[in-house]
């Protein structure tokens, strides 16, 4: 029996999902534990064996590959525990990285952010100053050697990044990207110094033009490789003890995995890992359904992330900020805040309540949880208003404690807004809703797309509780909750049913249309090196596609739009849809008529994905057909909506509910790792992989 295990660490739970080639399905949710998150990892591989009734050495015997999406490199960069790196940089540039490209004071912050100048300030520096050091060298932006490498200069500065204990050194000279032999040299000085030192060049982590994302890039890398592999190798080690002989993978940002080994030298790719496995879910369960525009959305226990499915494929951007540095890596763009389930209720100095950035996390974690958690949160407000059954938390594996959500919401809300604490919690729920229905609407509209194009997909272990109240003023054609044997491990779904994905890029800037013989050149080569690191994966793939796109831009304009590319040989009537193609998306994103055909194109830099498809893909089974009307399991009082406040609910397990069936809110469906709230003025329909489809009638949408 071969399986394949998908394994999503959250800030606060660890979600689990395995399959085998005859579809055999199971899932496990356990919380996680930090700091060491790798605990949470393996009890999670425990609870997967327990739920197929095998021991976790006869599973991990039988496991093919295990796709891991981790915190540890984005924990690493948020909290600044990264290893100590030194920074070599061409002659005369040593203050890129302090000067920021004269972003850094509003870099990732919002509008009414960047309005308050006076309240803003850089970051902390990326380096001390005294660990970034200047090398003699020169290469011009043809590539052409101006300046040869001082290598002894090299060799001098390298002995003192060691003398004070260095534990990874960056190097990223200027235009590296179009020749990287002093990039190259350098790290064989590197080598030669100090043979197991981290070593990572600008010319292979991000061979982009603008020196400033590209030093950031490289840094960033070189900061949380040595943390990523000293995640890695104790886990590997441990899951081999356990009887694992199969392939560690870790998923990236870009919405594919690489192999363990292969990770840390590409760290920075990894930033997103916990963030892209419900788009890559979404994606997957979309092509069952046969739908090709999805909004997904995740609300956990710590964030709420909203992706975008356009046309059956993930949105990506190229660049990301984090920490207000720019970074220049392909990911699918996902967009979060700390608005999850356990985002904690406050009241700000002017009297005004908040809710989140701040999470209770997994320790001690909500005040219901009755770990020791004492700030009332969005999952104490949903069992105050009768929404979470307490007695029925992740199907009854847990026991919550209204009396202590009631006293957390009295004591620090409610009294402090001379509210009930009733009215506490509505107002907690409210405003949970409303900030994550903003952020939708802010994803789709700002992608230049239309909301009512879009299917809402609600997953995680929170989002089904709030979907429907989220979605409800969007104007999507409809809302689908995977509740099915996907349910609240949706993100680990997706790991699961992810590929080996790898990214190769490099900067050639030149006005449009170019040589057919340059673009093909440029695509030839960097497909040359994808095969390479496929082969280095050691992994056996059904098939193996490659993906081109180019970033283009209007003359003089500073900002590209990532253009689709056909493979193959191109020819000049195949270079002249590419720019027919990009003036297309340009006005899809700025609007129409925003295009400038007169300024002239430039292409900036090509960019080719190879997918290597992996053998096991977990198909849904099909949900029992049922012909007789759903039966309740009970009522109790819920508050739904603000309209018609708290109201006899009627209360359905999901588990007697079969394809086919039809509820009327107000309605609860309580599933065995989430509950989801149907208002009134919704109908929800049980499809035939077991999902929940709500849809709004039309007195709901006048209202």
């Amino acid at each position: 029996m071969a399986y394949v295990i998908g394994i999503d660490t959250g800030g606060t739970f660890t979600d689990a999902f395995v399959a085998d080639q005859n579809n055999r399905l199971a899932a496990a949710k356990t919380p996680s534990t930090p700091p060491d998150f790798s605990l949470g990892f393996l009890n999670a591989v425990d609870d997967l064996a327990l739920e197929l009734d095998l021991t976790t050495a006869q599973l991990l015997a039988d496991t093919d590959y295990i796709v891991h999406g981790t915190t540890s490199t984005l924990n690493a960069l948020v909290t600044g525990d990264v290893a100590k790196v030194g920074f070599l940089t061409t002659k005369g540039h040593a203050d890129s990285i302090s000067i920021m490209n004269l972003e850094g004071r509003y870099a990732g912050l919002g509008t009414d952010q960047v309005q308050q100048m006076a309240r803003t300030a850089k970051p902390a520096g990326l380096v001390p100053r005294e660990l970034v050091f200047e090398v003699d060298e020169r290469i011009d932006y043809k590539g052409a050697v101006i300046v040869p490498l001082d290598e002894q200069g090299v060799r001098e500065s390298v002995r003192e990044m060691l003398s004070v204990g260095v534990e990874s050194i960056a190097v990223s000279l200027l235009w590296s990207f179009r020749n990287p032999q002093h990039e190259l040299r350098i790290r064989e000085i590197i080598k030669e110094e100090s043979a197991d030192m981290y070593v990572a060049l600008s010319s292979e982590v991000s061979p982009r033009i603008r020196e400033y994302p590209r030093n950031v890039t490289t840094i960033m890398n070189t900061q949380v490789g040595p943390r990523l592999a000293a995640y890695l190798r104790p886990l590997e080690e441990e899951l081999k003890n356990r009887g694992f002989t199969g392939t560690l993978l870790v998923m990236q940002g870009s919405g594919g995995c690489v192999s363990s080994q292969d990770a840390p030298k590409h760290a920075v790719t990894t930033i997103g890992s916990v963030l892209t496995g419900g788009v890559v879910g979404c994606i997957n369960l979309a092509n069952a359904l046969g739908h090709r525009n999805v909004i997904s959305t995740d609300m956990g226990g710590t964030t709420f992330l909203v992706g975008l499915v356009s046309d059956g494929k993930p949105v990506t951007t190229t660049s990301t900020v984090l920490n207000q540095y720019t970074i220049s890596t392909p990911m699918v763009d996902v967009h979060t805040i700390g608005s999850g389930g356990g985002a904690i209720a406050w009241v700000d100095a002017g009297g005004n309540l908040r809710v989140g950035p701040r999470s209770a996390g997994a320790r001690p974690g909500p005040a219901c949880y009755g770990e020791g958690g004492t700030e009332p949160t969005v999952t104490d407000a949903d069992v105050v208003l009768g929404i979470v059954n307490p007695a029925n938390f992740l199907g009854g594996k847990k026991s919550l404690s209204k009396a202590l959500a009631v006293e957390a919401i009295r004591s620090h809300i409610a009294e402090p807004l001379g509210l009930s604490v009733t009215d506490a919690a509505q107002a907690i729920y409210a405003i949970q809703n409303a900030q994550t229905a903003d952020l939708v609407r802010k994803v789709v509209v700002n992608s230049g797309q239309d909301p009512r194009d879009f299917i809402l997909y609600s997953f995680g272990g929170a989002g089904p509780v709030h979907a429907a109240s989220y979605s409800a003023d969007l104007g999507v054609e409809a809302v689908v909750v995977p509740i099915g044997s996907t349910a609240a491990v949706f993100s680990a779904y997706g790991l699961a049913s992810s590929d080996i994905v790898l990214t190769a890029e490099r900067s050639q800037p030149h006005n449009f249309p170019p040589e057919p013989d340059v673009v093909n050149t440029t695509f030839e080569v960097l497909e040359d090196e994808l095969r390479q690191r496929l082969i280095e994966q050691g992994l056996e793939f059904d098939t193996i596609a490659f993906e081109r796109e180019a970033d283009i831009r209007y003359t003089m304009q500073m900002t590209e739009v990532s253009t689709p590319v056909a493979t193959g040989k191109l020819d000049v009537h195949d270079i002249d849809a590419i720019g027919k193609e990009f003036e297309r998306l340009y006005e899809n994103i700025y609007g129409k008529g925003s295009g400038f055909s007169e300024a002239g194109l430039q292409i900036i830099t090509y960019r080719v994905r190879a997918i290597g498809q992996l053998h096991i893909r977990p198909v849904l089974p099909e949900h029992q057909l049922v012909d007789e009307p759903a039966q309740p399991s009970g009522t109790r009082e819920v508050f739904l909506d603000v309209v018609h406040g708290v109201e006899p609910t009627t209360i359905y397990d999901y588990t007697q509910l079969g394809s086919g069936h039809r509820i009327e809110g107000p309605a609860v469906v309580e599933a065995p790792t989430t509950t989801v709230a149907l208002p009134r003025g919704t109908t929800t329909t049980v499809d035939r992989l077991g999902n929940l489809v709500i849809r709004y009638d039309s007195a709901r949408k006048e209202n």
